[in-house]
């Protein structure tokens, strides 16, 4: 339905009352705007909770998801404070899923 063609996921928490005006002002200063066809991914310190803001060339997109048992697998002490994902990463994640083995991350190249 909304064409997605990058993935940003970023590694500090957001505060998640944040509306959509918040939340894209937090794409800005993060990753410097907010292109179309691109998800900007965002968690609660507890990695309980996601948001998703989605440009879509035309307007905003916002979504959250919550869950209700464990937790997101979300990068914790990382180096940069945004990560790309593909989108079988993103799938994997909202899922709950370790979205870090999908992918170049997930290859065994010596048995």
């Amino acid at each position: 339905m909304i064409r997605i063609d990058a993935v940003w996921l970023a590694t500090v928490p957001m505060d998640m009352r944040a509306g959509t005006d918040t939340a894209l002002a937090r794409v800005v200063q993060v990753f410097g705007a907010a292109h179309p066809h691109t998800a900007y991914l965002f968690a609660n310190r507890r990695a309980t909770r996601m948001k998703v803001l989605v440009h879509d060339g035309i307007g905003i997109w916002f979504a959250s998801r919550r869950l209700h048992q464990g937790h997101f697998v979300w990068p914790a002490g990382s180096a940069t404070d945004r990560v790309s994902l593909s989108r079988n990463q993103l799938d994997a994640l909202v899922l709950g899923l370790p979205w870090s083995r999908i992918g170049d991350g997930g290859i065994i190249t010596v048995v």
